[in-house]
């Protein structure tokens, strides 16, 4: 008996598994060319299966955004993981701790000395210290210190204290701001060395430069990228992929035509997002160029369209969204499509891990 076809009830995530892999060894060999540790941020697909498949084709190990993704990620067998982000609080602490007995090399970040007090009260009495990297805003205008003598100060203050051991310098840049990376970390580099403190890692980040990041020199040493392993709407529009590069489709059918160029699909705010990233529209209708999703509310979506291009009820579309990254946190699961085009559900493991 031939099996029945799989029928994907919309909307739904779909992800393309051959352009997945593409894109992973793609710039895997980028960074071993330019002397560059790869290690990639989850928060893209919060999947293991994803994560295994970067670290088989050569990722020093994973970069999670919380500790939930990270204790899913250790469920899953992923061992070497770098917590990006100020963690606060005994019961966060405490789960830290705990996740730290579990891997074989855990390291968190700091850019303020009440959080560097925190982590070397939660390890004092620990196995082994925690590795903590100061987080460094070159730019980029979120957490991180403000300067390079601040990280020199700040690195000092980790050496000092009981339970932690410094690591490195981290930072996120704005776009276009690698040059800011370097200046700012060749002078944090140099003056903690001078103080007589290793500094073995800095890294630094960010998929739309991905292509222009370089060692130079040995300064950086790691780079972290996550929206590359799918791509999307807002890294076609800078020129760092092309459509066919990007991997996670939202599929939605067309449940109205209430006038002439206009259609309803039935994928709105609560799949496509909200977020425009200084984009016109909340994704890119694919086959459809002169199609705009124009307007979301949260289960419809309204996309106007030219006279040539009139969408039809029933009729399923393809979008690439503007971010990636937020989608894959809306689905429970997504599927998964072979290069035979066999689809299977892939669950998003690290789904809703938000602390």
């Amino acid at each position: 008996m031939i099996p029945k076809p799989i029928e994907i009830e919309t909307p739904a995530l779909v992800i393309r598994e051959e352009v997945v892999l593409k894109n992973i060894d793609r710039f895997q060999r980028h960074c071993d060319d330019n002397g560059l540790k790869l290690r990639p941020h989850v928060k893209t697909h919060k999947c293991v299966h994803f994560a295994k498949a970067q670290i088989a084709a050569g990722a020093t190990g994973i970069t999670c955004q919380k500790i939930g993704e990270a204790e899913v990620m250790v469920d899953g067998g992923i061992h070497d993981i770098l917590i990006a982000y100020n963690i606060l609080g005994d019961g966060k602490l405490g789960r830290l701790r705990s996740l730290a007995e579990r891997t074989k090399a855990l390291s968190g970040v700091a850019d303020n000395d009440v959080v560097v007090d925190g982590l070397s009260r939660a390890f004092e009495t620990a196995s082994r210290p925690l590795l903590v990297l100061v987080e460094c805003d070159t730019g980029g205008h979120r957490c991180g210190v403000q300067s390079p003598e601040r990280a020199i100060a700040l690195s000092r203050r980790i050496s000092a204290l009981p339970g932690i051991r410094f690591g490195g310098l981290m930072t996120y840049p704005a776009i276009g701001g690698q040059r800011d990376v370097l200046a700012f970390m060749t002078l944090a580099k140099a003056g903690i060395e001078e103080c007589g403190i290793a500094c073995p890692v800095v890294s630094s980040g960010g998929s739309p430069d991905m292509w222009h990041a370089r060692s130079h020199g040995g300064t950086i040493t790691e780079y972290r990228a996550g929206t590359y392993v799918f791509n999307d709407r807002s890294l076609v529009e800078r020129a760092t992929c092309a459509w066919e590069d990007c991997a996670g489709r939202i599929v939605a059918t067309v449940v109205s035509v209430p006038s002439a160029g206009k259609a309803i699909i039935d994928a709105g705010s609560k799949i496509l997002t909200t977020d425009l990233l200084g984009l016109d529209g909340f994704g890119h209708v694919v086959g459809h160029p002169h199609a705009r999703i124009a307007g979301l509310n949260e289960e419809h979506g309204t996309i106007l369209c030219g006279p040539d291009e009139g969408l039809e009820v029933g009729e399923q579309v393809n979008i690439v969204p503007n971010h990636i990254c937020v989608v894959a946190n809306m689905v429970d699961s997504a599927w998964l499509e072979s290069g035979t085009g066999e689809i299977s559900l892939l669950k998003i493991d690290a789904r809703g891990k938000l602390s």
